[in-house]
């Protein structure tokens, strides 16, 4: 009789037990273990053809094209129709409109808390990845309040004094190391030297990136340039810095052993310090470089990680004319057609033939003049930078969450994906 009772008892556990597991699928909501958000830096809907064909012809396929969620992201700040890095870089971060040249603040000048602050209120390790300096305003959305965007020794300080960011990865290592130094900081703090005493690994090569356990507890700042870092194209400057797939990868091995689960943000800037110097080439190889980084991020993170990829706003007007060959790739792309015309032209940046304003006057006209004949990527109108343009910019998702990316959002609407998942 006594074994009896034990056996009924061990079916009943087995039936409770079977009956938790099918209630955990299917009725309780789990939160992704892993949370990425990529900042595409001028993703523009029309800069998606052109990166396929320079990719590898235009019937590839970029690792964007096979998420399964996507929309339009109107785009603008509170007091213009196009925003300007700091404002369009908060309305991802906070999920609030702010006018241009506020970054992270309110009118009044107030903090606005941002999806990074939330995620460390729930547990998350954080980590930030950028292939320019960590210090960009872009970057800085998700960590500082600085009341002037443009003030990077202040951004720099509160980097290491809010302490917020688990591991990060990118350039600016001037930002962070006094004149005495070698550095730009005026008030003669060490940033790198109090982050080691903080506890954080400093790398400043691909290689000691390398060395870091993946096991260790994720403390780990890496600087690889003092400004932003190089090029895909510039292959000397690059022989010691990580690519943004190498930092990406090597972010997620160190983030997910975390039990809490982890939120990273990706920036890919140098896509949009190329097109403000009207160059083609490099425009759209950082690009693809964004989409290699999406890829090793959908790999390592797994299927059941939230991952979104938005672009913040558009730039310069790149267009790819005329009628390249189907298979036409890479340098085929550049430069002139057989009939001598550009295969790649802007709309307005540095290598302009014709001006306004300020740039009218006697010897800025020269200047462009004397462009338009040296340059192979012609922009309609002169400016010292290519200009933001007022166009919609694109999201992708795949992932818990991510199927709310349907149709025209807002692209506050980010934030409140990220915020939802977390």
């Amino acid at each position: 009789m006594k074994w009896r009772n034990q056996l009924l008892a061990l079916f009943c556990l087995l039936v409770f037990a079977g009956v938790g597991v099918l209630y955990f699928q299917h009725w309780v909501i789990r939160k992704p273990f892993g949370i990425i958000l990529f900042v595409g830096e001028g993703l523009s809907p029309a800069r998606l053809a052109p990166t396929r064909a320079y990719a590898a012809g235009v019937e590839t396929r970029l690792n964007l094209d096979s998420m399964p969620n996507a929309a339009l992201m109107t785009n603008y700040s509170k007091d213009f129709a196009a925003p300007d890095q700091a404002a369009a870089a908060t309305a991802i971060a906070t999920g609030e409109r702010v006018t241009n040249h506020n970054l992270a603040i309110n009118a009044d000048g107030k903090p606005i808390k941002n999806i990074v602050e939330l995620a460390r209120e729930h547990g998350r390790a954080i980590g930030l990845v950028t292939d320019t300096k960590l210090t960009d305003p872009t970057s800085a959305a998700f960590y500082a309040h600085p009341l002037e965007p443009s003030d990077v020794d202040k951004i720099a300080a509160e980097f290491v004094d809010r302490g917020n960011i688990d591991i990060a990865m990118g350039g600016g290592a001037a930002q962070f190391l006094p004149i005495t130094k070698g550095g730009d900081r005026q008030d003669n703090r060490d940033l790198l030297l109090e982050l080691r005493g903080n506890g954080f690994d400093i790398v400043r090569t691909r290689t000691e990136l390398e060395t870091i356990p993946a096991w260790r507890r994720p403390k780990l700042f890496g600087v690889f340039d003092d400004g932003d870092l190089a090029f895909t194209n510039q292959l000397e400057q690059r022989n010691q810095q990580p690519s943004l797939s190498d930092m990406v990868r090597r972010a997620i091995q160190l983030l997910q052993y975390n039990t809490g689960g982890y939120f990273l943000v990706v920036d890919a800037g140098l896509m949009r310090k190329a097109a403000q110097e009207n160059n083609g080439e490099r425009t759209l190889s950082q690009t693809v470089e964004l989409d290699r980084a999406v890829g090793i991020a959908r790999s390592y993170g797994g299927p059941k990680s939230t991952i979104i990829v938005c672009g913040d706003l558009a730039m310069g007007g790149l267009s790819l004319n005329g009628f390249p060959f189907r298979k036409d790739s890479g340098i085929a792309l550049l430069g002139f057609n057989s009939a001598g015309q550009p295969w790649i032209t802007w709309a307005t940046g540095p290598h302009g033939t014709k001006s306004y304003g300020p740039a009218k006057i006697p010897g800025n006209q020269n200047k462009s003049d004397t462009q338009e004949t040296e340059q192979p990527e012609p922009a309609a109108f002169y400016t010292k930078s290519a200009l933001v343009t007022v166009e919609d910019v694109v999201a992708f998702g795949s992932g818990p969450g991510t199927d709310a990316l349907q149709g025209v959002l807002d692209s506050t609407a980010v934030f409140e994906i990220l915020r939802n998942e977390l």
